[in-house]
């Protein structure tokens, strides 16, 4: 990979939880403006590395990790981290669309806000921008002032990334964003993906292989915490290197 062109590097991290093992020696590098897949049967570590990218991992007692994790080339697990910086850096998506209560103006503004943007014409450029973003302007235009909650479930998801967006995120990090979806609306995440890539650095657990294959520019295989095969995704679905990975695209197991 271009050096150049590296956003996260993950080298030789490992992570416990209560002494059971979730990730093993993982080495990766992580491209700017492209669609990297973490994929691989339940258990694999794959939510794990993508919550230590935003270091939401050190809520959790019992943990340990080794091993060093940078962005644009620095280390965020150092002491002198500004973590709530961090995570304004690296926006998080969560599989359950939780929207917040009150409005969808007042969803997407709502992290503007606590950064200090108070002025109104700011705040509308916002919600614009983002809501575009997360092809869901088009929806929800007539409808700001509606609560968040009367949208349907793949609105609400993509209102969830707009909030992500919102904050201007240098990467944005998708935890099976579309599990709970119907497949017109889990088309219309996976598109706005191609779109945001310009932008963002983009790191998605997909909810299937079909997916994965799908929105993978790059694509890493998990299984059992450790770290099987790392290729770009038209070569890692189509022709795999390591057997497991095969059976796992395949269909053999998992």
């Amino acid at each position: 990979m271009d050096l150049d062109h590296r956003k996260i590097r993950i080298e030789h991290v490992s992570y416990t939880y209560d002494g059971e093992v979730a990730l093993s020696d993982v080495t990766l590098d992580v491209p700017a403006n492209a669609v990297t897949v973490f994929f691989g049967p339940a258990g694999g570590g794959k939510t794990t590395l993508l919550r230590l990218i935003n270091r939401l991992n050190g809520l959790v007692e019992g943990t340990h990790m080794s091993g060093r994790i940078s962005i644009d080339g620095t280390d965020i697990y150092a002491p002198e981290t500004d973590v709530p910086g961090l995570r304004r850096r690296v926006g998080m998506v969560f599989a359950l669309p939780l929207p917040l209560p009150g409005t969808i103006y007042e969803n997407v503004v709502y992290g503007p806000k606590l950064a200090g943007v108070w002025d109104r014409t700011r705040q509308d450029e916002i919600v614009v921008r983002s809501l575009t973003q997360a092809a869901l302007w088009d929806e929800v235009k007539d409808r700001l002032g509606e609560p968040a909650s009367a949208l349907s479930g793949g609105q609400q998801q993509r209102l969830c990334i707009a909030r992500s967006l919102a904050l201007q995120p240098e990467i944005l990090l998708l935890d099976e964003p579309t599990s709970g979806l119907d497949p017109i609306s889990t088309g219309k995440v996976e598109e706005s993906l191609f779109e945001l890539k310009r932008d963002y650095t983009i790191i998605i657990v997909p909810h299937s292989v079909q997916q994965a294959a799908r929105v993978a520019d790059h694509a890493a295989f998990f299984l059992m915490g450790e770290l099987i095969e790392y290729r770009p995704g038209n070569e890692i679905f189509i022709a795999p290197l390591d057997q497991r990975t095969e059976d796992y695209v395949t269909g053999r197991f998992g």
